[in-house]
């Protein structure tokens, strides 16, 4: 059995930059589109990403996935997109700045 990183891909241009990632520390990853039903049985499946995307999570059309299972069986890292959805899923609030931090 392969232990894996499943990455939620919400369109991010950087999923395949996170991936690649993962498997120079030689973790088996893969990417799977957002909507993507996750076997949330896999033994294999150690962890998993939600990463970023060109949208925001205050969109009338924004796209959520089902947070709750997924995160009440595995470890999940948000990036981008994926940290303002578990924000504003769990009672944060995700609003725009008026200034920009380099």
């Amino acid at each position: 059995m392969k232990e894996k990183v499943i990455i939620l891909d919400f369109g991010s241009q950087y999923t395949q930059l996170i991936a690649r990632r993962i498997r120079e520390l030689n973790v088996y990853s893969e990417i799977v589109p957002y909507h993507t039903e996750i076997n949330l049985s896999d033994p294999g499946i150690k962890a998993v990403i939600f990463s970023g995307s060109p949208f925001s999570v205050n969109a009338v059309d924004a796209l959520f996935p089902p947070l709750i299972a997924v995160s009440d069986h595995f470890p999940v890292l948000g990036i981008c997109y994926g940290a303002q959805l578990m924000a504003k899923h769990y009672g944060g609030t995700v609003a725009a700045s008026s200034k920009r931090v380099w």
